[in-house]
């Protein structure tokens, strides 16, 4: 697969940037990934504030949340190409300037749908930063020291959202919802400022034209598959919308694999998953993706609901988790140059996959300890398996395009996501109303519709009730709940076994990965020699 691989080496960028430079890239680079990681989860905590400022209804609300992923999903690809085409720091700075704005802007929104609009302008900035920020750490560090960095952004892009939640949990202590974009805002302040002074510029040297065509297809693909996925468990699967955003979706995909065979500068060429490191390396940011962020999604909600913390004390009750990514994340590619890619990406799902099955033992009386240990051992095995996917797709294709193999990696997460919260969700609504049938008849006739709704609904029913009749309502929807949760996470842990046989088949050995690399760092050197 050679052919696939090759490609002309990478101008250097302003001469090589020694050692305290190349770690200030790294810091600067961080703070912009965490920024747009962040923003992901940290809005969640502010939606009761945002209903009740605004007037928000339930669906204004769930589009607050998911017009910034699903315009930050379907933008990555042609993003990655166009810094790849037109300089990385530029579209990097480009980027922070749009998302900037948009959180300035969202301090003064008064409307759900003024909201709803500056998210979408968020979702695009971002975009525009995530691919540019991996893309310009694979091409600032020589291949020796590129796992080590891809291992530091992968923690904080593992991490950038719990961190979020927690600062978003602490400002809504004593600040408004628009305190959360008014953070966003002075982090795009500073990353700019850190931005303009230390990362150095790049290009694709061959300066090929973007390819339009596939650009549109894979926006228009990327955007209606993410959207079905996102709108399948509220409106159901066999809504029309949701049938048409599926179906249009696949076929513009399909239609943008067969442009990208024919054309002679494709956006993504499609044989580059003949790369078994390529292939197996989105494999297992997908499939990871819908572990983490299902996983996200439903402890919240537990924490909150059954345990009755605040959105702070949710938040510290996950610092676990990612205090084991801190942790095992340097250990990664030691333990990949010793044992293989196949070996380590395996075992680390493998891992993720038990600390869901733990998961999956809570219910609504469980104390504190099994939560920690579960969160602990998928923490683990994210850090053993996000740096090394990520490095895997970036090692796997020529310096001019590491802005396209970075928007890969963003995109199979992004999508994994959703994927995750859609697939997660469906479960743990399916478990959930399950329960409610179970105390079907401990349940008052006229408070049955609002405990199958939801769970806030149920809670928020019983404490009008009070007596007896509440407290039952109130114990039917915490067992409910736990059930649908306990699904949710079997769900998880089957999803992540599937991944762990998928890499299996496709990563590399340790002799291949070995070979990976050596290639890599000779890449590079002639990068650097220009």
């Amino acid at each position: 697969m050679d052919d696939v691989r090759s490609g002309g080496p990478e101008r250097p960028a302003e001469g090589a940037p020694g050692l305290g430079r190349r770690r200030a890239v790294l810091a600067v680079l961080c703070v912009a990934l965490m920024m747009i990681v962040s923003m992901v989860v940290s809005l969640t905590v502010a939606l009761p504030d945002i209903a009740g400022d605004l007037g928000a209804s339930q669906t204004e609300l769930l589009w607050i949340m998911n017009s910034y992923g699903l315009v930050f999903a379907g933008l990555l690809l042609p993003a990655g190409a166009l810094g790849d085409r037109y300089g990385r720091k530029g579209m990097l700075l480009a980027g922070i300037g749009v998302f900037g704005a948009a959180s300035a802007g969202a301090l003064w929104a008064d409307q759900p749908g003024a909201l709803i609009a500056l998210r979408v302008v968020a979702g695009a900035g971002a975009a525009m930063i995530m691919p540019m920020t991996l893309s310009i750490v694979t091409t600032t560090f020589p291949a020796k020291e590129r796992a080590g960095a891809v291992a530091i952004w992968s923690a904080v892009s593992a991490g950038g959202a719990l961190m979020g939640l927690l600062l978003a949990g602490a400002l809504l202590e004593g600040f408004s919802w628009r305190s959360v974009f008014g953070l966003s805002l002075a982090l795009a302040v500073v990353s700019a400022l850190g931005v303009v002074a230390v990362v150095p510029t790049s290009r694709d040297p061959e300066g090929t034209a973007v390819d339009v065509v596939g650009a549109v297809l894979s926006v228009v693909g990327l955007c209606a598959v993410v959207y079905a996925i996102v709108e399948g468990p509220e409106r159901g699967w066999s809504d029309a919308a949701v049938v048409a955003g599926a179906v249009g979706g696949a076929v513009a995909l399909v239609a943008f694999v067969l442009w990208e065979l024919r054309v002679e500068h494709p956006l993504l060429d499609p044989r580059f998953f003949r790369i078994g490191a390529f292939s197996a390396g989105s494999v297992v940011i997908v499939m990871a993706s819908v572990g983490i962020f299902g996983l996200f999604y439903i402890l919240l909600q537990y924490l909150q609901w059954l345990k009755d913390y605040s959105p702070l004390t949710a938040g510290l009750a996950l610092m676990p988790m990612m205090l084991a990514v801190g942790a095992v994340s340097p250990a990664a590619p030691v333990l990949v140059r010793r044992l293989g890619l196949r070996v380590v990406l395996t075992v680390a799902m493998l891992v993720i996959a038990v600390g869901m099955g733990v998961l999956a033992t809570l219910d609504e009386g469980s104390s504190y300890g099994p939560l920690a240990a579960g969160t602990v051992v998928v923490g683990a095995g994210i850090a053993l398996c996000l740096a090394p996917a990520t490095d895997s797709i970036v090692a796997s294709l020529p310096p001019a395009k590491q802005g396209v193999a970075s928007a890969v990696n963003d995109v199979t997460r992004e999508v994994g996501g959703a994927l995750g919260i859609a697939v997660l969700g469906s479960a743990f609504n399916s478990g959930y109303r399950g329960g409610i049938g179970e105390r079907e008849g401990e349940i008052p006739a006229q408070a049955l519709g609002a405990a199958r709704s939801s769970v806030d609904a149920a809670l928020a029913t019983a404490e009008r009730l009070g007596g007896s009749a509440g407290e039952k309502l109130a114990a039917a929807a915490r067992h409910a709940f736990a059930s649908g949760m306990d699904r949710a996470m079997l769900v998880a842990a089957l999803c992540v076994f599937a991944g762990a046989l998928a890499v299996l088949l496709l990563a590399p050995g340790r002799t291949e990965s070995v070979r990976l690399q050596q290639r890599q760092e000779r890449q590079h050197t002639e990068a650097r020699q220009g």
